[in-house]
């Protein structure tokens, strides 16, 4: 019974701490350049900072699930660009926090970049959190150009989820969106609002559920993948599986509200939607109409004893006109696309094209090509090189090489008229060039022998 009880606590205890909140970690990166000691509403930059630091730490001191650390740049030597962890993360150093902040006297330069740079290491390696960073600045036109690469490795490491500028004294912040979502303040109690808010969104997630419909107006019930981007960055910042459930309702996303995205769902074509931020006070509605038709490409004509090695024909649909690559299917198999028109180019011996096909929506397109014919080749002794070409209105359209290192072929070729040309390894004159002429027909073999 003993033995009993322990497990069913220790069950119990697990449950309880599954039920406990994710971690919040946040690393304050402080200016401390020259320009913070200007003046700036009712003090100098550096005194409102320290300030509006010291009452929002006293607000969140008894907040266990929160960690605060301290990274602050241009204070060590006079005109020098350094940059050093000055409260590292750990429970209950707001006294720390708070009195290494009262101290602080700006000193050197601008040296964001390297800050950002070394924050990663700054994130403990254990435990599960949401590590966010804060950079706290009077302005970045002076720092390393180098902070929109340094920001982005930052997202790209995985360790940060997003980085914030909060810009102080109107300074200039031209270039700064690319070292994270940029809050510029005008005045001291904007500051603390702005503060406060960015720290009360970084615990809540938005509600976002993505509403496909057809072109009728019906809910869109196939599964494709959706990816959202960091609007900023473009890196990869959630990814799903569209789907709905059994009472056709869509999934609902759990987003960060701070971020703004770019969303691709990968239909073929992708359907794109940019600069997309999402509230908290509601849920956020993305309704997209997705119409799409059906395509597949069929042989026409009897079929062959040959015909077993069709199914591994390629079929490669395009942009009508552009060229992109839209996606790829087999001959025989059905491929979705979005309504529009497409570049169809069948991997047939030559390749047969077929351009400007229209897909509509909720509509079944079927396109025919020939039923190829095979080619049975046989070469001369010794090695040869060759190639064959299709004929067609007086022009050349080159087929396929010819395979130097086997003394026969059997090719499938589309119907039409060729030419064969050979060429022996040890020729060294045209004339040793020999040439033939033939005709493939449908589901037909045709014997070539030198």
């Amino acid at each position: 019974m003993r033995r009993v009880f322990i497990v069913i606590l220790l069950l119990l205890c697990g449950a309880v701490q599954a039920q406990q909140p994710e971690k919040t970690r946040l690393l304050l990166i402080m200016d401390c350049s020259n320009s913070m000691w200007d003046h700036w509403q009712s003090n100098s930059k550096i005194k409102v900072t320290q300030q509006v630091l010291l009452s929002f730490l006293d607000s969140i001191s008894k907040q266990h699930d929160v960690d605060v650390a301290l990274r602050v740049f241009g204070h060590l030597n006079k005109d020098q660009f350094g940059t050093r962890l000055e409260v590292p993360f750990g429970s209950d150093n707001i006294y720390r926090l708070q009195s290494k902040i009262k101290t602080l006297v700006p000193q050197g330069g601008c040296t964001a970049a390297a800050a950002l740079t070394d924050a990663l290491s700054d994130f403990p390696a254990t435990g599960s959190s949401r590590n966010l960073i804060l950079i706290i600045t009077d302005g970045m036109d002076d720092c390393d150009a180098e902070i929109c690469d340094v920001a982005r490795q930052v997202q790209l490491s995985g360790v940060v989820v997003q980085t914030f500028v909060l810009g102080i004294g109107g300074g200039a912040f031209s270039h700064a969106s690319c070292a994270g979502s940029v809050f510029p303040v005008v005045n001291e109690e904007e500051f603390s609002k702005t503060l406060y808010d960015i720290f009360r969104l970084s615990g809540h997630k938005a509600k976002v559920v993505l509403n496909m419909v057809d072109a009728s107006g019906d809910l869109y019930e196939t599964e494709h993948p959706v990816a959202f981007y960091d609007h900023r960055t473009g890196v990869i910042r959630h990814s799903t599986i569209y789907s709905v459930d059994s009472k056709l309702r869509p999934d609902t996303l759990l987003m960060d509200p701070l971020v703004t995205y770019d969303m691709a769902v990968f239909t073929h074509p992708p359907l794109r939607r940019e600069a997309m931020q999402f509230s908290i006070d509601r849920v956020n509605n993305i309704d997209i109409t997705v119409s799409e038709g059906t395509l597949k490409v069929m042989y026409s004509g009897q079929r062959s004893v040959f015909s077993g090695q069709l199914s591994k024909v390629d079929v490669v649909v395009r942009r009508a006109g552009s060229g992109e690559r839209v996606a790829a299917q087999e001959v025989g198999e059905t491929g979705q696309y979005l309504a529009g028109r497409y570049d169809v180019e069948v991997q047939t011996l030559p390749v047969t094209t077929l351009r400007g096909v229209e897909v509509r929506g909720n509509a079944a397109t079927e396109l025919s090509v020939p039923m190829p014919g095979m080619l049975v080749l046989s070469k001369p002794k010794g090695i040869t090189t060759g190639a064959i070409f299709r004929l067609r209105d007086g022009q050349v359209e080159f087929a396929t090489d010819l395979n130097p290192s086997t003394a026969g072929e059997r090719l499938l070729l589309q119907p039409g008229q060729y030419e064969l040309v050979l060429h022996p390894q040890n020729a060294t004159k045209y004339d040793k060039v020999q040439t033939k002429r033939f005709v493939i027909e449908s589901s037909q073999t045709t014997k070539i022998q030198f």
